[in-house]
């Protein structure tokens, strides 16, 4: 089933509002089945329709903002992608009880990855550092700002605030540690690239072991290629992180940023979605936990 409200102002979604809204305004699609997608995002409600479509209907106003970043960019940025992305097929308008835009795209098979239990981290390493490097080499002309487009430095105030709130629960003095190195980092010199923003197991595909689709760019937009690093926290073991770096090039700076990006991110997750979403949370504590225990390389 879809996961329960996790947000203030969340609207009631339900199969019966996916039917209504899909013969109100797409009816050459009414009467296709329609089944809860089991999921634990926290940024739409999806609902598998017929054989090869998902319905998403945004759960905050915030996300509901980006369907139309997601509808203009998406198709753009797909050809030059080693793995399949959403394709959005229709865009739907409110509707009565669902006041904000909603989608129709492609169904994308694949289950998400669990880290810990990959079935072989360095070609799932090898293959995330090909769609990382692929997506940052995409001409940035035009491109909306990512909403992690903001320097690290942005985020100083909101993670000591977590660290403080979380403390007896996560290590205080290691997570300010790791935090203070990468505020001390060069910041990013060049410009900004496309970034997916939110590369979390979550919103990565695998099939046979191999990544097979990245899904969810709600976050996507132009930033700091460091952002993109925290699936190196998120998604793979420490055995296969510097085999990561390497092939994305990250250099010292950008690799603390991205471990910085990971921490300010984990953080938040935590202490937003403890008593919400316990599966967010224990991602949030799998990667707050590596962010510890990893020392980096050394130089």
């Amino acid at each position: 089933m879809c996961a329960g409200k996790m947000h203030a102002g969340e609207p009631d979604i339900d199969a019966s509002l996916v039917n209504r809204a899909i013969a109100a305004q797409f009816p050459q699609w009414a009467g296709l089945p329609v089944e809860p997608v089991g999921s634990v995002g926290t940024s739409n409600a999806m609902y598998r329709l017929g054989a090869d479509m998902v319905v998403r209907f945004p759960r905050t106003a915030g996300v509901a903002n980006d369907v139309d970043k997601e509808h203009a960019w998406l198709p753009r940025l797909a050809p030059s992608l080693p793995v399949a992305v959403p394709v959005p097929l229709v865009k739907g308008k409110p509707t009565e009880g669902y006041p904000w835009p909603w989608s129709v795209y492609h169904w994308l098979d694949g289950e998400n990855p669990a880290p810990g239990h990959l079935a072989d981290p360095g070609l799932l390493a090898k293959d995330l550092a090909e769609f990382v490097t692929a997506l940052h080499g995409i001409d940035p002309a035009s491109g909306p700002l990512s909403y992690r487009g903001e320097p690290l430095e942005a985020r100083d105030a909101s993670t000591r605030s977590a660290i403080a709130e979380l403390r007896g629960i996560v290590d205080a003095e290691a997570a300010t540690a790791v935090w203070d190195a990468a505020l001390k980092a060069p910041v990013w010199a060049g410009s900004p690239v496309w970034i997916h923003a939110d590369l979390q197991p979550g919103n990565l595909l695998v099939a046979q072991g191999r990544l097979s689709a990245v899904i969810d760019f709600g976050c996507m937009g132009l930033g700091d290629p460091a952002v993109d690093l925290i699936v190196a926290w998120y998604v793979l073991p420490a055995c296969v992180r510097d085999a990561f770096r390497d092939a994305v090039g990250a250099d010292d700076a950008t690799w603390a940023r991205g471990r910085g990006w990971a921490l300010s991110i984990a953080l938040p997750e935590l202490t937003y979605y403890r008593d919400t979403n316990p599966v967010m949370a224990a991602i949030a504590r799998h990667v707050i936990h590596e962010l510890l225990a990893d020392p980096g390389r050394a130089v």
